[in-house]
């Protein structure tokens, strides 16, 4: 593939100018920077860079589809540790978990549906609890998959007492397309997370949130996340196939 090992060695520079200000963001806002976890969101891109990364230090990779991940993880070091973040269907949750044995969280969790399939297969297949994330949508478009933020306590609930074989770990969501009211989406997470940690006597230092990309990542910091989720910034733009895939 031409051109890889140039991208990929300036993948490992991008990950380390994002590690950068990631930590000058947390500072600023009186956090120690181990408490940002940064997911490097390898979408489209090949083994080869995400490989890179990798042998640059990282550990924490995120994927959009679950055939990208089933085809990729196999191929990369066993210590990874897998974010799911995409829109997940239920008949794609057997393939994801019995294939990615290190699938660390699925953050997209946004109904009781998949809930229950996800608790269900991960108990059939005798793994240990996975770690979820509900997301929810804040931006209020109908484009964007979530739970309402009126709805988030009540499946936060349905997770924890119906889900022996899930984790609830925290909260996630996607900002505006154009964020222009990401602040807004972001404080209404942060509300959500208060919420959901008051109704359930959870406590908030429990509860992560998964805010904030490549365009916005420090501000997301400076307002509460723990959590971001970064592509483009470290991988370069995105390389969606010329025919649709089926």
């Amino acid at each position: 593939m031409a051109g890889t090992s140039m991208e990929a060695s300036t993948a490992a520079v991008a990950l380390r100018t994002v590690l950068h200000r990631a930590h000058q963001a947390a500072e600023k806002s009186g956090r120690l920077s181990d408490q940002i976890k940064v997911v490097a969101v390898s979408k489209t891109k090949p083994v080869s860079i995400i490989r890179q990364v990798y042998d640059a230090g990282h550990r924490v990779f995120g994927e959009n589809y679950v055939q990208e991940i089933v085809e990729k993880s196999p191929q990369l070091p066993d210590d990874i540790e897998w974010h799911f973040i995409g829109n997940l269907q239920s008949n794609k949750v057997k393939p994801l978990l019995t294939a990615v044995p290190n699938l660390f969280m699925v953050e997209s969790v946004d109904d009781e549906k998949i809930a229950n399939r996800l608790d269900h297969v991960v108990g059939s297949i005798g793994r240990k609890p996975l770690k979820v994330l509900v997301q929810v949508n804040t931006s209020g478009e109908e484009s964007k998959f979530g739970v309402e933020p009126s709805g988030c306590v009540e499946l936060v609930k349905h997770v924890k007492d119906g889900c022996p074989n899930l984790e609830f770990s925290g909260l996630m969501t996607i900002g505006m397309l154009d964020y222009t009211s990401t602040p807004e989406n972001f404080r209404t997470l942060s509300n959500c997370r208060s919420e959901v940690c008051k109704a359930l006597g959870i406590n908030e230092n429990q509860c992560e949130l998964s805010m904030g990309m490549s365009g916005d990542f420090e501000q997301a910091i400076e307002m509460g996340s723990t959590i971001i989720r970064i592509g483009s910034t470290i991988f370069g733009a995105r390389e969606y196939p010329k025919k649709t895939e089926n």
